[in-house]
Parts: structure tokens; C-alpha cells; sequence
């Protein structure tokens, strides 16, 4: 017996399933493909209504198809075939046919080429053996528990694995097919009786009969099931229904489509175009368990009937406070597996939420959060936290399916639960062993989008997934390293787990054609925690990658912009190839128009630049602007001499704030020389008006100290910062010249790059910085910037304080001694 693969692709899943037929299928297989539709994520998906469902059979001639566990499976032995297996096919791939295997890789999957390491030239020592410890005690504890009990071990069926609430309550038979419920099988010879009479008749059958024909059928062995509808009495069965579709009762047409799912009937097939037309027909002289039943067949299916659920949302509109629980629980599951949002419907889906809380089993609890996280539905704060609430507090009891399923609508919906996301750290860290890759990438990137770091979880996970790494799609191993960079965490297997995947994305290379963001997306995870594969990054450079991102549905041209320019700042020895110079300033400009109009004008960098003018005497002192555009936040820019006074340097801004005012200056042959050539063997006599002071002196006071900057920025440079003048005031008394300097002796002073930050750059409820932060900071520093911080829960308090404490702060900022001693 062949064993055939069915690949399903719905919007946001991609699993491999297999069914068993014989081997008759071969050439007849490929009549029944139809167009798979690229997945999709609820944070970036597109506004699509319809989702394609696609059966794919493969086996073409001479094409040997292997046996494949589930993408999820958690078995030893699954794993050993896998890896023995050519490496560019891992399971789960979102590319199965086998064209895929054709592909030329631009570098071998074995390379090892990469940049230099930036992070440790040797392995660093471990800083917490004791988490280590634990979490390798808890985690062979768990795999131990997991060997005794193999055959119990999760496994994931995208299909069926949603479908697990209909176990709960038997009122679920009524509304959704069973495709378990036990049926005596009809022996082939009876089979053959009955496609006789088909061709005897020639379609003078009767409804009746027809229907039962179809049930009869559908009872042949599940290997008999493709060779069946390819048969041509079949068809003409199929035919001979289609022309009396009129005349069926609603239960027969029911039946006929029951019949349909157990056959495995190809989406596409015309008798299922006739039974689409006839139910839409009938909706509203049908029941709402008739609806849903004929809702969820389709679905078994995989067929896409946007016209039939319309109909059916507004049939449910109509009789909403009718439904019963699991009515409404079934409504939202095909909600979600038909991508559709009815906006009509959203304020009623909360209240029947809050109303059945209490009542649903954890299991629909998961599936409802599943139906609306697919089906891209907002949910309100309120509705969402109570969700929350009621998992937190039954966690250890829900199935890791469900839990996983409430994580995602949680990352949708951008809720910082706190009791929850304690409880998670908790109860998953034991389970990772047993969850599939994917359900483990959902844990880890729903910690990541909501900025939080449990190192418990992490560290389960990253010790966890280097044996599982094989069956990451490319997705996942992108997603995976995305979340580690993104809480900049270096786990305890740091070296194993990044160069794991690593490998893992060099074998995914042919499926970022057509998945190009996620290729980005890993490199930009790697990026943050000082990670540059060489030959990687070289792929996602070039010219042809460039040109696939810009047919991709999201806007990939800043994460080609943060890496292209990271990898100019950090690996200066990159020799591989690089973004044209007209795509940085086109990327640019987008940038800085952006933060002109939402991030310049935030009140907390409006309120710093404005005191930090009034203290250091003026805008040209102070330059608030993106020094790195491509890290996407602002800076305030000061330079200070080596003797602590501030350099004006922001003249652009200084002419465009105020007139400059004319300043007396006696220019004599000794000044002229001091200007020229940066040195005085005589005094001479100078006027200064000067609005800006000292620091310590309040905005338009008169100084009687010119700050050293002016003059080197008079001189062009040629001054150095400690060529002081004393200057007296405008009472026409002399001048001391300095004594004489030589140019470049010492550093001319310090950069400082000031960061406002806010909540957004730290992970939740601490003060740990986010990996994007982290590359910022660490490539100012690169490029000879001193960092300083205005942390949030120091300068918004200060924010409603009298204006000399927020004055008496920034002065301690700025001019702090340290700073100076780290210029150079």
C-alpha cells in the first residue's frame, strides 16, 4: 500500500496530514490540486475574506512518497527519519511538492562561513549554572515521564486538533460532522453492485435512492475512497444527483453532503458547486443546527463559501438570542475558520462571552479564542481580561492546545495580564518537552510581542528545541529567533541553540522567495543579539531578494534598512552585498517624515530639548533628531569639550530659531592668527554679547565666559576646546590669551546621545532592554557616541515637577564627570 500525502493550507496554518489510499491513485492524483494560498498571520495579515482549501496528492510517477508523521509529533523515531532525510524537506515544510527538491541552493547546507562572532570569541561561561540546573532536572524529569508514556505524547492534526471541543457535550453531534463516528463498511463487492446500477439506470434513479447510493459508498475502506471518485460511474452518479438537486429534502441533501466529507471529494468538484447553489438556496427554511452542520461539512471539506456564510452570519444576527451554548460555541469556531469577521456580530459575540464565561469547559474557552484570533475579530480589554482571569486560575487543568490558543488572541489583542502570564511560568516550563515546534513557537513569540521575559520559560525552550529543530518551517526557526533577540536573552545552550537554527534557516533558504519576510525577520533577531550570518545576510542583500520583498504584503523595506546599515556598522569586514544607496534615502525619508509627526513632538522629548536649549544656552546646542534612522527612535544630540562646556553644533536649527546677533569682536592681526592658526603670543581686547549661559545660569543671563565651541566653530575646527578666553564685560579691558596649544594633542571632546525612553523599550515590568534598543545603543557606542538615559520612571515622574528640579536633574545628566573620562 502507497501511502499519499494530503497537504491543507488555510490562512495562519500549514500542517501536513496523511491518508491512506492504494496505488491506483497515480496520474489520476493531480486533477485534484487545487491553489494553495500563502499563510498568514493575525498581526499582518491582509484583508482577505475567502480562504482556499487545497488537496494535494502526491504521487506523481516515479515519485516514491514516504510516510510522515505530523509536523507536531513529539516521537524519537520520527525524528531519526526526519533527520536522515534530505535536509531541505524537513517536516512541515511549507513547500511539498516535488519541485522543491530541485531547488539550487545559493551555499550548502553544511557551510559554517560567517562573520567573525562579535559576542564572545570563546564560549562564555555560564552566569546562572543553577537556573541550568533546574531547568535540565525539570526537563529530564519531563522527558522521562514522556518516554513511559510515548503513545499519550501530543501530537498536532490541523484539521481535527480544533475540533476537540466537540468532544465536550453531545449536543455537538447535531451541529458538526464526525469523521470518528464508527460506521460498518460497506465490502467492495457491494460497492461494485452498486456502481452497476448506476450504469444501468443511466440517472432514472429516484432522490432516494441516489442519497442512499451515497451513503452506501462513502461506508467502502478509506483506501477505496480516491479510486472511487475517480471512477466514472461515480460520476455519473454525481451527475444524475446534480440534476435532481431540486428535488432532495434537506436531510438528503445533508446526507449527500456527509457523504461527500468521508469520500474526501475534491473542493473544486462540480457536484459540490450544485449542493453550495442549493444550500444557499434553502438557509432560511433550514434550522441553526442544520446551518451549522452544513457550515462545519463544508469545512471539512476545505472549501471556501464566503456567499453560504454570509447568509448563515446573517441568519444568526437574526435569531441571536436563540442560541444555545454550543450553538454559539460552534458559530465562532466557523467564524474563524472562515477568516471572517462579521462586523455586525462583534458587539453580540461579547455578550454571549460574558454570559456562558463561567459555563464554557477550558476546551471552549480555547476555541473560542481560536475562532476569533483567525478570524482577525477585535475584542474589547474588558471581554479579554476576563478570559484571562478565568484561565489564570485554571491553567494546570486546560490542555496545552487550549492554552496555546488563549495565548494568541492575548498577543492579538495586546493584553498585559500579569496573574496570567506568571501562571504560564509556572505551569509550561515542564511541558515544553511534549509540546509540538509550533505550539512552542506561539509560548515563546506571545512572551516576546508583549515584552515579557520569564527566563524559566526561555531557558526551557531554548534547551528544548535544538532536538526538535527539523521541524521548524521557516516561519517558526524566523519566529524563534525574533523572540530571543527581541528579549536580548542569551539562554545557557546559547552557542547550540543560535547555531541549530541557524542551520535550520539555511535549509529553509528556498521557501523565502516566497516567504521573504521571515527571512528578515530571523536576521533581525540575530542582529539584535550581535549575530551576522555571513551568507544569510548576502542572500537577503541582494537584488533579486530585494525585488521579491516588494511584492510581499508587508512593508519590508525598514527591516532591510535596519539590517543593511547594521551590518555596515558592525561587521566592518562584510565584503557581501549591500543595498543601493537610492533605497537608504528613499527609506530614510520615510523614517524621518514619520518621526516628525509622531515622535518628535512626544511630550517627554519636547519637554527635554526644550530644557536642555534653556540650560545649555540655546537650540544650537541641541539637536533632536534620529542619529541612527534605522533603529526607528530619537535621540538628543549634545557635544561637550573636554572641560565640561557644551559645543554649539547645531546650526541649521540655530538660524532657523533666532536671528543671530551681531557679535563685537575687534578682529586684530593677534586674533587673526589665534583663529587661523590655533595659537596667541599676545593679548588683545574682544567684546562678546552673548544671550546663551553657562551651565548653572539661567537662560538670558549674560555670560562673561564665551564657551570654547564658539571659537572652534569659528576657526572651522582648528581650536581646540580648552583654548579658553577670559572675557570681561563691555567695559573694553584686555584679554589674556591662552597660552599656546598644539593642535590634536587630546580628544576635542564627547558626543552624548541622550535617550528618552519610554515602557515600549523595556520588557514588561522591569528594566530590561529590548534587543532593537540594545543594537542601538551598542552601535552609538561603535560610532563614538557617549549614551545617556532619561529613563521613564525617572523623567515622566519629573515631567510634573517645578521646572529648576527637572533643570537641577538634566544638569546632573549631562554634566556628569564620568562622561568625559569615556571620551577619547
Amino acid at each position: 500500500m502507497a501511502t499519499v500525502l494530503i497537504c491543507r493550507r488555510f490562512p495562519r496554518l500549514s500542517r501536513v496530514t496523511t491518508f491512506s489510499t492504494t496505488a491506483k491513485c497515480k496520474a489520476e492524483s493531480g486533477s485534484s490540486k487545487s491553489k494553495q494560498k500563502k499563510e498568514e498571520n493575525p498581526e499582518t495579515a491582509n484583508t482577505r475574506t475567502e480562504s482556499a482549501a487545497t488537496i494535494q496528492l502526491l504521487n506523481p510517477l516515479d515519485y516514491r512518497v514516504l510516510y510522515n508523521p505530523s509536523a507536531y509529533a513529539k516521537s524519537r523515531a520520527a525524528s531519526q527519519q526526519h533527520a536522515a532525510r534530505n535536509s531541505g524537506h524537513a517536516l512541515g515544510d511549507t513547500s511539498t511538492s516535488p519541485g522543491a527538491a530541485q531547488v539550487q541552493h545559493t551555499f550548502g547546507t553544511t557551510s559554517s562561513q560567517a562573520l567573525p562572532p562579535l559576542r564572545n570569541a570563546l564560549p562564555k561561561p555560564k552566569s546562572k549554572p543553577l537556573l541550568e540546573q533546574t531547568i535540565s532536572a525539570r526537563l529530564s524529569a519531563a522527558q522521562t515521564k514522556e518516554e513511559a508514556e510515548e503513545e499519550k505524547t501530543e501530537t498536532h492534526d490541523s484539521k481535527e486538533d480544533p475540533r476537540v471541543f466537540q468532544k465536550g457535550r453531545p449536543e455537538y453531534r447535531s451541529l458538526s460532522y464526525d469523521r470518528f463516528e464508527p460506521i460498518e463498511t460497506l465490502s467492495l463487492e457491494e460497492g461494485d453492485s452498486i456502481l452497476r446500477s448506476v450504469a444501468v439506470c443511466k440517472g432514472s434513479q429516484s432522490p432516494g435512492t441516489i442519497t442512499d447510493y451515497f451513503r452506501k459508498l462513502s461506508r467502502l475502506p478509506a483506501e477505496q475512497h480516491a479510486a472511487l471518485v475517480s471512477e466514472p460511474r461515480f460520476n455519473a452518479l454525481c451527475r444524475c444527483a446534480v440534476k435532481n438537486m431540486g428535488s432532495f429534502s434537506t436531510s438528503d441533501l445533508i446526507n449527500i453532503l456527509k457523504a461527500c466529507v468521508r469520500l474526501v471529494v475534491p473542493p473544486t468538484h462540480p457536484l459540490l458547486n450544485a449542493c453550495e447553489d442549493e444550500f444557499c438556496r434553502r438557509v432560511w427554511d433550514m434550522n441553526l443546527d442544520q446551518l451549522l452542520l452544513v457550515a462545519d461539512c463544508w469545512r471539512c471539506l476545505e472549501r471556501s463559501v464566503p456567499s453560504y456564510l454570509s447568509i448563515l452570519f446573517s441568519y444568526a444576527n437574526m435569531h441571536w438570542k436563540d442560541l444555545a451554548l454550543p450553538q454559539f460555541v460552534q458559530l465562532v469556531y466557523i467564524i474563524g475558520e472562515g477568516r471572517r469577521s462579521p462586523a455586525d456580530l462583534t458587539q453580540k459575540v461579547e455578550s454571549m462571552i460574558l454570559k456562558y464565561l463561567d459555563s464554557f469547559t477550558l476546551e471552549e474557552v480555547g476555541a473560542i479564542c481560536l475562532g476569533l484570533f483567525k478570524s482577525l475579530s477585535g475584542i474589547s480589554d474588558h471581554v479579554m481580561r476576563k478570559i484571562a482571569d478565568r484561565v489564570s486560575l485554571q491553567m494546570e487543568d486546560m490542555s496545552t492546545y487550549a492554552l496555546v490558543n488563549v495565548l494568541k488572541m492575548l498577543r492579538y489583542a495586546r493584553m498585559d495580564h500579569l496573574p496570567l502570564l506568571k501562571e504560564l511560568g509556572k505551569v509550561i516550563p515542564a511541558r515544553i518537552p511534549t509540546i509540538n515546534i509550533q505550539g512552542i513557537m506561539h509560548i515563546t513569540l506571545t512572551c516576546s510581542s508583549l515584552h515579557y521575559f520569564d527566563e524559566g520559560v526561555m531557558a526551557a525552550v531554548a534547551m528544548s528545541l535544538p532536538s526538535k529543530v527539523t521541524y521548524c518551517r521557516s516561519k517558526d526557526a524566523a519566529k524563534f529567533l525574533w523572540s530571543f533577540g527581541c528579549l536580548d536573552y542569551e539562554p545557557p545552550n546559547e552557542e547550540e541553540f543560535y547555531s541549530s537554527l541557524i542551520e535550520q534557516m539555511r535549509r529553509k533558504l528556498h521557501e523565502f522567495g516566497k516567504f521573504p519576510e521571515h527571512l528578515l525577520t530571523g536576521l533581525l533577531g540575530l542582529a539584535f543579539v550581535k549575530r551576522f550570518p555571513e551568507e544569510l545576510i548576502d542572500y537577503a542583500l541582494r537584488d533579486e531578494f530585494v525585488q521579491k520583498t516588494r511584492g510581499s504584503k508587508y512593508e519590508l523595506r525598514k527591516d532591510l534598512f535596519t539590517l543593511g546599515k547594521s551590518v555596515e556598522i558592525e561587521c566592518p569586514s562584510y565584503q557581501g552585498s549591500r543595498l543601493p544607496p537610492q533605497l537608504y534615502q528613499e527609506i530614510t525619508e520615510m523614517v524621518l517624515s514619520f518621526a516628525e509627526q509622531e515622535i518628535y513632538v512626544r511630550p517627554e522629548i519636547v519637554e527635554a530639548t526644550s530644557l536642555l536649549e534653556s540650560m545649555l544656552g540655546g537650540p544650537e546646542y541641541v539637536k533632536s533628531h534620529m542619529i541612527l534612522p534605522h533603529t526607528r527612535s530619537s535621540d538628543l544630540e549634545v557635544h561637550l569639550a573636554m572641560d565640561g562646556h557644551p559645543i554649539p553644533f547645531n546650526l541649521k536649527d540655530r538660524i532657523a530659531d533666532k536671528k543671530l546677533k551681531d557679535i563685537g569682536v575687534s578682529l586684530t592681526d593677534d586674533l587673526m592668527t589665534q583663529l587661523i592658526k590655533g595659537r596667541s603670543n599676545s593679548q588683545f581686547p574682544v567684546e562678546v554679547e552673548n544671550e546663551a549661559r553657562t551651565p548653572g545660569q539661567e537662560r538670558g543671563e549674560e555670560a562673561r565666559t564665551p564657551r570654547a565651541g564658539d571659537r572652534a566653530a569659528l576657526s572651522g575646527g582648528a581650536l581646540i576646546a580648552d583654548a579658553r578666553l577670559q572675557v570681561e564685560p563691555k567695559s573694553g579691558h584686555g584679554l589674556e590669551a591662552p597660552p599656546p596649544l598644539t593642535l590634536n594633542r587630546q580628544p576635542r571632546g564627547v558626543k552624548l546621545a541622550i535617550q528618552v525612553s519610554n515602557r515600549n523599550h523595556y520588557c514588561y515590568c522591569s528594566k530590561r532592554l529590548l534587543g532593537l534598543h540594545c543594537l542601538k545603543r551598542r552601535q552609538l557606542q561603535q560610532l563614538g557616541y557617549v549614551v545617556v538615559e532619561l529613563p521613564f520612571w525617572e523623567w515622566f515622574p519629573l515631567l510634573k515637577r517645578t521646572h529648576s528640579e527637572k533643570l537641577s536633574y538634566l544638569h546632573y545628566k549631562v554634566f556628569n564627570p564620568a562622561l568625559l573620562s569615556r571620551a577619547g
